[in-house]
């Protein structure tokens, strides 16, 4: 999936569990007034690691879920089937 972002193709819930494992680690960082970056890089580790566990208990296995469709292909579609519609737009007739 060449060297784009994850969020080009990767399913939703695990954008979203990145997400939240990353809130986990902001909130306790600021909780627990975490100062150096070994502490706050410990915290986000074990929290991927908690929200991981969570998804693979419920029966989602992160490795096992098939890609999104491409993100970027989704745009260009979008671009095309809007300039499709200015080129010829719905007739106006009563």
């Amino acid at each position: 999936m060449e060297n784009r972002p994850l969020a080009d193709y990767a399913p939703n819930i695990i954008l979203k569990a990145k997400d939240f494992a990353a809130e986990i680690t902001i909130h306790n960082a600021r909780t627990h007034t975490m100062t150096s970056e070994e502490t706050i890089s410990q915290e986000h580790v074990t929290n991927n690691s908690a929200v991981r566990d969570t998804l693979i208990n419920r029966g989602i296995t992160p490795e096992a879920l098939p890609p999104s469709e491409d993100l970027k292909k989704v745009e260009r579609r979008l671009a095309s089937d809007a300039r499709k519609s200015l080129k010829k737009p719905d007739s106006l007739d009563d």
